[in-house]
């Protein structure tokens, strides 16, 4: 990790977080409430995120929701498909490609996902602590107002805020749940009572007391305690990543302003408001540290207070250790290159998968503990079991048929003929052929499964025969 302090700094930030006391006790943190551009950015890109979080298990797609999480069920539905336990190594896949792309996205720009687009940051930035702002005041009036004996003042202020933040908790948890189980289940969880779906309520409550004491209490506890990603960055980070830096080049030693003076001192004035400023209360200027999610509320900081003193603004940006060092811009590493041959031939591989994989997965297996029989006419037969899933959102008619040899399907029971929409199908047959077509013990047979005229899967097996 690139941890570059500042020259005469002391290092004891790399010892400690700024989150825990000399006591070994929790220090709250007041960030002082941000403005300036990256801000106002980030505030667009939050709003269109949650837009998207918010409408996405009510956009639907053939009836169907577009996006649905079902695990309990082992069921998923992405941008209209429908995924089932059979295509688990595709989703195995899409999770390495996945990751191998947040290595080759933080190589390159840092940390950049956790500042703009990690739920946890834009929930906790730009909805609850701006409602914190609202009724509590800036970092100073919490404070005061923390610190203030229990009378009415400071009751109802607190009452309505946590008041808000539970509501917002609990919509958010019916939001996740309607990721899960869908909105139609979500919506017989509301009208049928939580007595008849017990399941789904603990789910509610569950969800709903986390939320709230993360966003209440546990706060960027969450990104430096619980989130891998943040300690991964130590082992992705190089000195050519794009991360919020603090150039000591430029803004060493630091010095006040004053009037009149010649100024014998780098451009950094230690006004500290890039420390008052950021949600997990470190001080930038120490070097890039596990606890900085990439917010970029320093940068406005420092930018505002070098415009208001008259020196060129990006004393804080988004820049590497070289082009702090070095002025080198941006160059393709082979560690870079690398990921980037890895990222390609994942993702090829699964487009490629994606695009030839079948709607309808079908298994046949001989029935255990059956040998072949031989019926009343000479002709051979084996008992089979056959199981078909169904991925798409439609039924659809099936026949079967036997490739390029002569023979006959009879059906223990009701026949197969329909195979519902989202469904399992199950079925026993006997599959029986002339005596003449086996000739050794086991014969490779290939069946058909036939839809509207077209041959929609094949499947492979054995059939087992007297070898004399």
């Amino acid at each position: 990790m690139i941890t570059q302090a500042t020259p005469g700094s002391q290092d004891s930030y790399r010892d400690s977080i700024s989150t825990i006391s000399q006591e070994g006790k929790r220090a709250w943190i007041y960030p002082k409430k941000p403005s300036g551009r990256y801000y106002k950015a980030r505030t667009i890109v939050a709003w269109i995120l949650l837009t998207l979080l918010f409408s996405g298990p009510f956009i639907t797609y053939n009836g169907r929701p577009l996006m649905l999480f079902n695990i309990l069920e082992r069921k998923f539905i992405i941008f209209g498909v429908s995924f089932w336990p059979q295509d688990f190594f595709l989703f195995v896949l899409a999770m390495l490609t996945f990751f191998v792309f947040i290595i080759l996205f933080t190589v390159v720009f840092g940390r950049i996902w956790c500042g703009w687009a990690c739920p946890q940051t834009i929930f906790m930035e730009m909805v609850f602590r701006k409602i914190e702002y609202l009724i509590e005041g800036d970092s100073n009036q919490q404070k005061k107002l923390d610190s203030a004996p229990w009378e009415f003042q400071k009751a109802w202020r607190k009452l309505l805020k946590h008041l808000i933040f539970f509501t917002l908790s609990f919509i958010i948890a019916n939001l996740f749940l309607a990721y899960i189980i869908g909105v139609q289940e979500l919506k017989l969880l509301v009208t049928d009572g939580p007595g008849k779906h017990i399941g789904g309520f603990i789910s509610l409550v569950v969800f709903t007391g986390v939320f709230y004491g993360v966003y209440s209490r546990f706060r960027e506890q969450a990104c430096l305690v619980v989130c891998p990603y943040g300690r991964l960055q130590g082992v992705l980070l190089d000195r050519n990543s794009t991360v919020i830096a603090y150039d000591y080049l430029r803004g060493e030693p630091r010095g006040k302003v004053t009037k009149g003076a010649e100024r014998t001192s780098g451009d950094c004035i230690d006004c500290k408001n890039c420390v008052h400023v950021c949600p997990t209360g470190i001080d930038i200027r120490n070097g890039t540290q596990l606890e900085c999610v990439n917010c970029t509320a320093c940068i406005d900081a420092c930018d505002d207070v070098m415009d208001k003193v008259g020196f060129p603004k990006g004393l804080i940006r988004y820049t590497s250790e070289n082009n702090i060092i070095n002025k080198v811009k941006f160059r393709w590493t082979t560690r870079i290159i690398s990921y980037c041959v890895v990222f390609v031939i994942m993702i090829t591989t699964l487009i490629t998968l994606l695009a030839t994989r079948s709607d309808i997965e079908t298994t046949i297996l001989r029935t255990p503990g059956q040998l072949f029989q031989q019926e009343a006419d000479g002709r051979i037969s084996n008992l089979y079991n056959i199981q078909i899933v169904n991925k798409t959102f439609k039924d659809i008619p099936v026949s079967f048929k036997i490739d390029d040899m002569e023979g006959e399907i009879r059906f223990a029971g009701k026949p197969l003929q329909v195979i519902k929409s989202e469904e399992v199908s199950e079925a026993t047959f006997f599959l029986i052929l002339p005596r003449e077509k086996v000739h050794k013990l086991k014969t490779k047979i290939k069946l058909e499964l036939i839809s509207n005229g077209e041959e929609i899967d094949e499947v492979t097996t054995n059939f087992l025969g007297p070898t004399n």
